[in-house]
């Protein structure tokens, strides 16, 4: 799960991690109000969005007075920010940060994650702070360090020093860097993160460090223990499709392609979906209904894939094992009924009551195309839908 930026500042600043001085709006008026109370000669204005890339795209601002700051706000608000971590459909810009100036005296990039190479959180760092880390990893990989951390004795001292040597930041700078990473990976552990990124990180001129951006994603299955966070979570920021498979404890994810998948398990999505490659199709969506999934749950699956308007046929691939091939058929009937379904549809199916489940889609009186095997299937699919995108 991602939160907006505003909200993981929230979060660093209870564990102790420095931010600037700023709060959310959602108005110009309001803008005008917080930029008073700050009273510094610049106010940032910053676009909330889940994606980076909002400076380049218009969606951070400087003001040097009230009246600027609520005309940016004005500007900024309503607008849609398209940016390489949006798509091209972007986002609308429904809140905004307006923070303090500060004197910057060297950008950095520090973020913590869980590396599943090395099976541990890793601190990553680098001195192009403001840049998109991706790129840099690209264009120069040895300008990023690494330091993993053992779990079982959390963040050294002397590892601190490495990542402040690193950077090529004097040794007085160790004194503050060292509480500053502590209490940050601490805010990473506690709350089950999977990522928390400060781009950039920023010495002032007076020699303090100070998270100027900050984003933090969560380990979703870990927020049943974190009620706190969970009630975070900003709907309008996810895809509504996703939003309505995560109702019925469905794995959903939506893709550009027009097949759309239905399956049970993650490594049959992912063959799945490159048969379906090596067909000349392009899948729409990742869609898991899991082993356990019982008719009611196949049934809002199938309404997901085909609320989509960019599926122009269903692809169901299923191997019964606990999900039995009868449940599964039964479920898509019960569907497509319900639909008034006009989609192709392709089913195989191997497995748990494999011929029943057959019957069950022959006798349904629906036009449903049985096939053989992946490949049979995947290759029926892409032509009925129309072929390669």
């Amino acid at each position: 799960m991602k939160i907006h930026e505003y909200q993981a500042k929230e979060i660093f600043r209870r564990f102790g991690v420095p931010t600037p001085r700023g709060e959310m709006v959602a108005s110009p008026e309001q803008a005008r109000e917080v930029a008073t109370k700050l009273g510094t000669p610049v106010v940032v204005v910053k676009a909330q969005i889940h994606a980076g890339g909002r400076g380049k795209a218009g969606g951070v601002k400087l003001a040097r007075s009230v009246d600027e700051a609520a005309q940016h706000a004005s500007k900024i608000l309503g607008m849609t920010l398209v940016t390489p971590q949006t798509g091209p459909g972007g986002r609308v810009v429904k809140r905004l940060l307006v923070e303090e100036g500060l004197d910057i005296k060297r950008e950095l990039y520090l973020s913590i994650l869980v590396d599943r190479a090395v099976e541990a959180p890793i601190i990553m760092a680098s001195t192009a702070g403001g840049m998109e880390i991706e790129e840099v990893a690209r264009e120069n990989p040895g300008a990023i360090l690494r330091e993993p951390i053992r779990p079982a004795v959390g963040l050294q001292p002397y590892q601190v020093r490495k990542l402040v040597f690193g950077l090529g930041l004097g040794a007085d700078m160790v004194k503050v860097a060292t509480p500053f990473l502590q209490s940050l990976y601490r805010a990473f552990l506690d709350t089950d993160a999977s990522l928390a990124e400060i781009n950039p990180l920023i010495v002032t001129g007076d020699g303090r460090l100070i998270a100027l951006d900050a984003k933090m994603t969560f380990d979703d299955n870990a927020l049943d223990r974190h009620k706190e966070l969970a009630a975070l979570r900003d709907l309008d920021e996810e895809d509504p499709l996703e939003v309505e498979a995560s109702r019925y404890k469905l794995n959903y994810i939506k893709l550009d392609g027009t097949v759309g998948c239905m399956v049970n398990g993650a490594g049959l999505a992912m063959a799945t979906m490159d048969i379906i490659k090596l067909a000349g199709g392009s899948p729409a969506n990742f869609l898991d209904v899991g082993g356990g999934a019982n008719a009611e749950q196949v049934k809002n699956a199938f309404k997901i894939l085909t609320s989509d308007p960019e599926v122009k046929g269903v692809f169901i691939n299923i191997f019964g094992g606990i999900l039995r091939c009868d449940v599964l058929a039964s479920g898509v009937v019960a569907a497509a009924r319900d639909l008034n379904l006009k989609l192709p549809v392709v089913v195989r199916m191997e497995g748990t009551n494999v011929e029943k489940g057959r019957e069950i889609l022959q006798e349904s009186g629906l036009a449903f195309t049985v096939a053989e095997g992946m490949k049979d299937g995947a290759e029926k699919i892409v032509r009925l839908a129309g072929g390669a995108r």
